[in-house]
Order: structure tokens, then C-alpha cells, then sequence
């Protein structure tokens, strides 16, 4: 993809993820970003590109995954975080989260329930959930918002099978905390969800992180 071309896909992106925002903040609880960026050291190998090009009303979910580098990568992103007013969360690891000075945590299922203790240390914390008991589970842990994946038929080897749109907005509905989805979203496809729900993304972000010219 030649220099244009790669500007181009990346201002299309942007402009149709800043619709989806402002529609998802509209009805979201006040101090929640409209979107999650969340990394993956595969499917978004330059979280720091990506971070760069998100604009206000936008989060990170920084999953380290046990890298050697989680430090430092870390604090560069609270940095671009703090200077773009980006949501920085990192995942399943509230230690270097208060260490770097993110907002928070963002919980696997399997940690939901760890979340109480460290209800008063953050600002917001999010938890993933695959089912309606797993959604109840996140707000009975008072966390602030649950990410339910797969909403789409997803690339990524850990998705189930896609809960689709109509039975997401069931959930989202009965949920009783705010919702995102995640899994197989795309810039197209989003605008089905922001009217009710906050967005997650890995895969569709990877125009981002392409050198801006």
C-alpha cells in the first residue's frame, strides 16, 4: 500500500470511529471512552502507532501477555494517554496499573471476582464476558462495564461463536452495567452497535498503525 493510499485508509477509518464514539457516549456512563482499542502483541504489534492516532473519547486496553518490555511500553502509553485524553486501562494487571498511572484495569472472566478488592484503587475497571451469567457476575463485582465478545465472526483463535446483533442487544439490555462488544468488528460493521453499546477493537485498527504521512 503506497503512501496515500495508506493516509487515505487511515482517515476513513478515523472518521467513521469518531461517528460510532460520539453515538456510543451519548447514552454510556459519563467518564467511559466511546471505543477500546485493545492490544495484542499479533494482531496489533505497534500499540504505540495506534495509540497516537486515537483522539479524545477513545481508550486503550494494554495486554502485556507477560512481556519483558510491559514497563516501559506501559508508561509510554500513559504518557500519549495522558497528553491525547485516552482511557488507559491495562489488562489483568492492576500492579503495574497503578505503577504507570492508568485509570485502571481491564479483567479477564476467569478474574472477575478479584476486582472487589481493588474497587477503590481505580477509576474504572471493565471485565470480559461471554455469556448473560458472566455479564451478571461483572456487575455484582461492581465493575464498570463489561466487554462481550464475539459479537461478529472473529479472526482470533480464543472467539466463540458469534452472539450477533440481536441477541447482543438482548444482553446489553438486561445487563444492568454498560456493555462494549468485541469480536469481528470493523468500521462498517460498528454502526450497528453504538446506538446501545460501546465498541471494542484489535484487528479492525491495524490501518493505524501504518506510518502516518
Amino acid at each position: 500500500m503506497d503512501h496515500n493510499m495508506t493516509h487515505q485508509a487511515q482517515d476513513d477509518l478515523l472518521r467513521k470511529l469518531r461517528v460510532s464514539v460520539d453515538a456510543a457516549k451519548r447514552h454510556l456512563a459519563v467518564g467511559l471512552p466511546g471505543l477500546f482499542a485493545l492490544t495484542d502483541p499479533v494482531r496489533m504489534p505497534d500499540p504505540i502507532a495506534v495509540a497516537n492516532q486515537l483522539f479524545a473519547g477513545c481508550g486503550i486496553i494494554y495486554r502485556h501477555f507477560g512481556a519483558d518490555d510491559r514497563l516501559p511500553v506501559a508508561r509510554q502509553l500513559a504518557g500519549i494517554a495522558q497528553s491525547r485524553n485516552l482511557t488507559l486501562l491495562i489488562g489483568n494487571d492492576p500492579d503495574l496499573a497503578k505503577q504507570v498511572g492508568a485509570d485502571g484495569v481491564h479483567w479477564p472472566e476467569a478474574r472477575l471476582k478479584e476486582a472487589l478488592k481493588w474497587r477503590t484503587a481505580f477509576d474504572i475497571m471493565t471485565g470480559a464476558a461471554h455469556s448473560p451469567e458472566a455479564i451478571n457476575l461483572a456487575r455484582t463485582c461492581q465493575l464498570d462495564a463489561a466487554l462481550v465478545s464475539a459479537i461478529f465472526p472473529s479472526s482470533s483463535p480464543s472467539a466463540g461463536p458469534p452472539i450477533g446483533v440481536t441477541r447482543f442487544r438482548d444482553w446489553a439490555k438486561a445487563a444492568g452495567l454498560p456493555v462494549y462488544g468485541l469480536g469481528g468488528l470493523t468500521s462498517t460493521n460498528i454502526s450497528e452497535i453504538h446506538d446501545f453499546a460501546g465498541s471494542a477493537m484489535i484487528g479492525a485498527l491495524e490501518p493505524l498503525q501504518a506510518e502516518a504521512q
